[in-house]
């Protein structure tokens, strides 16, 4: 864990000139410098899930394979944050394996050790308290792409889910605004995100491959 809380996160130009080097090159030195730059995320993962001590040891190795898996992977040239394209492989290779033994119980981090001071859980012995920064990637990149989509739909689908969903109002007050009834309201509603789903469904299989 001290070895772990002493690694240092890249620079963006630092870490595209690894990329470079890797990808175009095939340097290994640059391949070992992303995956150990990279563990820390391995470890933030796996101390979200409630689990013994020793699975904990297991699903981490689970998650480096998954980082491992996601640097060999990834595409530098197509502008997703690599800390997100990891974070779904990674979570997936944990996942499966707490299946696959049968560990349900992964609610919350509450894992102790003692630290010769006193009890504290494994996830107060990594100090950054941040989101994690996968999770805020995910929700951005989300974020965006459903803007797009629903700038395309049409006008009155397009007002019910900002209304609903980015302004966070109550649909009976936007059935009064709109001059509609509630159930007009509930179909636009239903009607805009069937139209969203499709038009992301492409987007999401690629994210996800």
């Amino acid at each position: 864990m001290d070895e772990l809380k002493q690694v240092k996160m890249l620079s963006p130009e630092e870490e595209g000139r690894l990329w470079r080097a890797y990808k175009n090159g095939g340097d290994e030195e640059s391949r070992a410098r992303l995956i150990e730059s990279y563990q820390p995320l391995v470890f933030k993962v796996a101390l979200r899930y409630r689990v013994t001590e020793s699975v904990l040891m297991d699903i981490i190795q689970e998650g480096t394979i998954g980082l491992i898996e996601a640097v060999e992977r990834y595409d530098h040239t197509r502008g997703v944050a690599f800390s997100l394209f990891a974070y779904h492989r990674i979570r997936g290779r944990m996942l499966s394996y707490m299946e696959r033994e049968g560990e349900k119980e992964h609610a919350s981090i509450d894992i102790s050790a003692y630290d010769g001071d006193g009890q504290v859980t494994l996830a107060d012995l990594i100090e950054d308290t941040a989101p994690l920064a996968a999770d805020v990637a995910e929700q951005n990149v989300l974020l965006s792409e459903v803007k797009q989509a629903m700038r395309r739909l049409p006008a009155k689908e397009q007002l019910v889910l900002a209304g609903v969903y980015l302004d966070d109002r109550e649909p009976k007050r936007l059935a009064e605004e709109m001059n509609l009834s509630p159930s007009h309201i509930y179909r636009l509603q239903k009607q805009g995100i069937r139209r969203v789903r499709g038009m992301l469904s492409r987007f999401i299989k690629q994210w996800r491959s």
